[in-house]
């Protein structure tokens, strides 16, 4: 079988272009917002009672266009909010970029990435399976895709957005897949600002690189081994994510 190819570019440019961009932005950015993680968060503990509501509006509009990652803001919302709150503020905001996602990608595909797709024999499996089958599996599945602490957060918007994934569906899988790796950044970022520190510098400095390299450790830990376990699920749920390809002797 040969391997999926993307739609022609004149003829599905635009999902091409998004493609392209949110697959670079939220990168470049995410790096950014680590760096600057003291002045950003010392900007929005001033807020006062507004930060938490700022926060999550900020949140669902970066990650919706694709401009900021979810992992980057999820560590700034622990550091600021705490393990708790900023899991709720988190998880808030990513259903709000859901939504915007899934509405830019539904706007920009139309219905011509869909028939694309049915001309695909693995392409319409996929698409079936998440698109046809009984809601119950539908949500599922969704569930399975956003699970891994590795699934990109934007493209994936697109991908099932121009699938023709229906929006509710979606916005309850993002809020309860995301959630394992949201607690853990969460929790994460909430004890190392429990420390003083205001930045990871700091952090390093007054802790030293030991505290730091096995807090790192424990983190990596935990989302590889919920990744692991998606990975698992996916293949047992018979939803092959990967590309075929060519076999020759």
């Amino acid at each position: 079988m040969s391997a999926l190819r993307l739609p022609p570019w004149r003829e599905h440019k635009a999902v091409v272009t998004l493609a392209i961009l949110w697959l670079t932005l939220p990168a470049l950015g995410g790096f950014t917002l680590v760096a600057e993680l003291g002045p950003t968060s010392e900007w929005l503990r001033g807020r006062g009672a507004e930060a938490l509501p700022l926060f999550i509006a900020v949140f669902a509009v970066t990650t919706g266009l694709g401009l900021l990652p979810p992992y980057a803001q999820a560590i700034l919302g622990g550091w600021v909010f705490g393990a708790i709150e900023g899991t709720i503020g988190v998880t808030t905001g990513l259903v709000g970029g859901a939504a915007i996602g899934w509405t830019i990608g539904r706007l920009a595909a139309g219905t011509r990435v869909i028939t694309w797709l049915d001309g695909h024999p693995k392409a319409k499996v996929i698409r079936n399976a998440l698109v046809d089958a009984h809601p119950s599996r539908t949500l599922a599945l969704l569930f399975l895709i956003r699970l891994p602490p590795n699934s990109p957060f934007a493209i994936a918007n697109l991908v099932m957005s121009a699938s023709g994934v229906r929006v509710l569906p979606l916005l309850l899988a993002t809020a309860l897949g995301m959630l394992p790796r949201t607690i853990a950044l969460c929790s994460a970022a909430a004890a190392a600002s429990s420390t003083g520190a205001t930045d990871f510098q700091s952090l390093v400095k007054q802790q030293g690189w030991g505290w730091f390299v096995v807090g790192i450790a424990v983190l990596v830990t935990v989302l590889a081994l919920i990744g692991r376990i998606a990975k698992r699920a996916i293949a047992k749920a018979g939803l092959d994510l990967e590309p075929a390809r060519d076999h020759r002797d």
